[in-house]
């Protein structure tokens, strides 16, 4: 296991440097001018852009330029942000831990529900509760996650206001920023309640019902295919039909043998869901204007925002190659009969 291990993250460096040479190629489609432009911080260096271009050895050969950034990724410095006007380092530690926030509520909600549903179709195969299981997946699934969300926030938001767009309130955020309120892990609902600010710990909340919905419908009725399609499988094994021989309740047989070989592909299933939400839900935090790593890279791309795009990349190759490392471990502990070689 260990060798194993070592092996994927040797792996995790030359993901990285392949996923970040290929953006920098494509940004060197743009002209040194335009690329020059981006570093401008005042109007009057618009008629000095030769020596922007010198400044930055824009002119340079591509590995020359793609060296030099990589030097200053190594050192810590992943460049500047015009787009959010403050280093990339700086905007990933801020943006990261409200995306961290929403995924994590709604990757507990498509498990939870994805996995009872998923298992509950396939035990009572074809009665009202795997009918009603695979219209909500059916339904689900096909539904666009920008039709769905601009639809709840229309109800929620629009006719009943119950629910508002952004990250919190404008009351929340003077609380924030006030010298009462201590950051000490950077997730406001964790530091809402270290702070034993129950207000703002509500109003987050409140701010993540929306989106956490919005993703959890799509996520959750794959979710609860695959545990289905799974769970039926195991169903029509032979170890199940000896178990219930046995005399076995039926409890036992289903969830405690059979359920524990379908919750496998789940795993993978989550673990990549999980991973890509990491990543920033890009149509999700734009739809309700929620301050996550995704609408930073979104931000990045309209202002063609060069280090931006390259350090959210660098960010989603690297979540990606743990991510999938993580789920081949989970694999050996939900299942001792398979091994990382």
């Amino acid at each position: 296991m260990l060798r194993y291990i070592i092996r994927r993250l040797l792996l995790l460096p030359l993901v990285m440097v392949g996923v970040t040479f290929l953006l920098f190629l494509l940004t060197q489609r743009l002209s040194p001018e335009m690329r020059a432009s981006l570093y401008v911080k005042d109007a009057r260096q618009m008629g000095a852009l030769e020596e922007v271009i010198e400044e930055y050895g824009l002119r340079d050969p591509v590995l020359k330029q793609y060296g030099r950034w990589l030097g200053g990724v190594l050192k810590g410095d992943l460049g500047y942000s015009p787009s959010a006007n403050m280093p990339v380092a700086k905007a990933i530690k801020e943006y990261l831990p409200a995306t961290i926030q929403l995924a994590v509520i709604t990757m507990l909600l498509v498990v939870f529900f994805g996995v009872w549903f998923g298992a509950s179709s396939a035990v009572h195969k074809d009665k009202w509760q795997d009918i009603l299981a695979r219209f909500i997946s059916v339904g689900g699934f096909s539904l666009p996650i920008f039709v769905l969300g601009l639809l709840l926030l229309m109800v929620f938001y629009g006719k009943l206001g119950w629910f508002a767009p952004g990250g919190y309130s404008f009351q929340t955020d003077l609380v924030v920023h006030g010298h009462s309120f201590h950051t000490y892990t950077g997730f406001l609902l964790i530091d809402a309640l270290l702070n034993g600010n129950l207000r703002v710990f509500l109003d987050v909340l409140s701010h993540l019902v929306l989106p956490a919905v919005t993703l959890c419908i799509g996520s959750f009725a794959l979710m609860v295919r695959v545990m289905r399609s799974s769970m039926l499988e195991e169903l029509n094994k032979e170890y199940v039909r000896a178990a219930r021989a046995k005399g076995l309740s039926e409890w036992v047989v289903v969830y405690k043998h059979a359920g524990k070989n379908a919750i496998i592909p789940v795993i993978t299933l989550a673990s990549i869901q999980f991973i890509r939400l990491l990543g920033g839900t890009v149509i999700v935090e734009t739809i309700f204007d929620y301050p996550g790593i995704g609408r930073f890279g979104v931000l990045a791309a309209q202002q063609l925002d060069i280090a931006g795009i390259l350090g959210f990349s660098l960010m989603v190759a690297a979540l990606f190659v743990l991510g999938n490392l993580l789920s081949d471990i989970l694999y050996t502990a939900v299942d001792p009969r398979i091994r990382l070689e």
